[in-house]
């Protein structure tokens, strides 16, 4: 079974933190609260927890996988932005939004998705995540968490370690944003397209 760890919501405690991202950087596949919900996550490039988290969420080699990102500058070394894209995506993050874009060389090639060679990337509003990321030094490779057969992402801790704490190294209790899963825009083209209307107002798209 996995751990369950009780963050604060509003001043995460660093020693949590720090032990819970030495588990990250050693592989482990983790289920944490956003503002979108619970996200299931391990560390960048690493194939068994990209491997375990398509099997908890079912999904294929063609799912977008998601790098929660610190900060703008952060993001702007995994994709491909032109100006317009760079003005728009500041003007909306930190916030519940996912856009996917065309990944540069610094994103490993099995986290891509294999046809269109783009990868998700969203700056969480999110004290956890935040702190997690921070301490990190880079992004964690997250997927929502949907369990197979459901629509909206998981909300609570206990019942995502009810759930599937068997298949999970930690399980990180703590608030989640009540508006759903994020709202995912596809930018990879040289436009935006909606692909997921979610929790982000997506009125500058229309």
């Amino acid at each position: 079974m996995a751990r369950y760890v009780e963050i604060h919501p509003d001043n995460p405690q660093e020693r949590l933190i720090n032990k819970v991202v030495d588990h990250i950087r050693s592989g482990a596949v983790i289920a944490f609260p956003t503002d979108s919900g619970y996200a299931i996550g391990t560390k960048l490039g690493h194939k068994d927890g990209l491997d375990r988290i398509r099997n908890i969420r079912k999904v294929g080699e063609k799912h977008h996988f998601t790098m929660l990102c610190h900060d703008f500058a952060q993001l702007g070394q995994f994709v491909i932005v032109d100006n317009a894209q760079f003005r728009l995506i500041k003007t909306l993050t930190p916030g519940p939004y996912t856009f996917i874009l065309k990944g540069t060389k610094d994103v490993p090639r099995m986290t891509l998705n294999k046809k269109k060679n783009t990868i998700g990337v969203r700056i969480p509003d999110h004290r956890i995540t935040q702190a997690l990321v921070g301490s990190l030094g880079e992004p964690i490779l997250s997927s929502t968490l949907i369990l197979p057969g459901e629509e909206e992402p998981m909300t609570e801790g206990w019942q995502v370690n009810e759930a599937i704490g068997h298949a999970l190294d930690i399980v990180i209790e703590g608030p989640v944003g009540v508006d759903g899963a994020t709202t995912v825009v596809d930018m990879s083209e040289g436009f935006a397209e909606v692909m997921r209307e979610g929790a982000g107002d997506t009125s500058l798209f229309e």
